[in-house]
């Protein structure tokens, strides 16, 4: 079943959505993501929170203060192929 509010949230943020697309191709820590969109750390990490929230992505080592490592979930992975679906991105 599409989570269309899900899908209405990645797209409504470009940042929400090159999160998602940069986890897919591996695991990465906030300060990579923030390299690859260059955004200021503090938005990559309020995005990443978000999207927590969502169940979008997960935290892999959220006993760590630095350099948590981030991964998208099975319910991102789905939400992004939905994106793909009605948008070609």
């Amino acid at each position: 079943m599409v989570n269309w509010n899900n899908i209405s949230f990645v797209i409504a943020s470009e940042p929400r959505f090159q999160i998602l697309i940069y986890l897919r191709e591996k695991k990465r820590t906030p300060t990579e993501l923030t390299e690859k969109l260059d955004v200021p750390i503090s938005r990559t990490s309020a995005v990443l929170k978000e999207l927590k929230e969502k169940s979008l992505v997960e935290c892999l080592t959220p006993q760590r203060r630095k350099a948590k490592i981030y991964s998208i979930t099975d319910k991102g992975e789905k939400t992004l192929q939905e994106i793909h679906k009605i948008t070609g991105k």
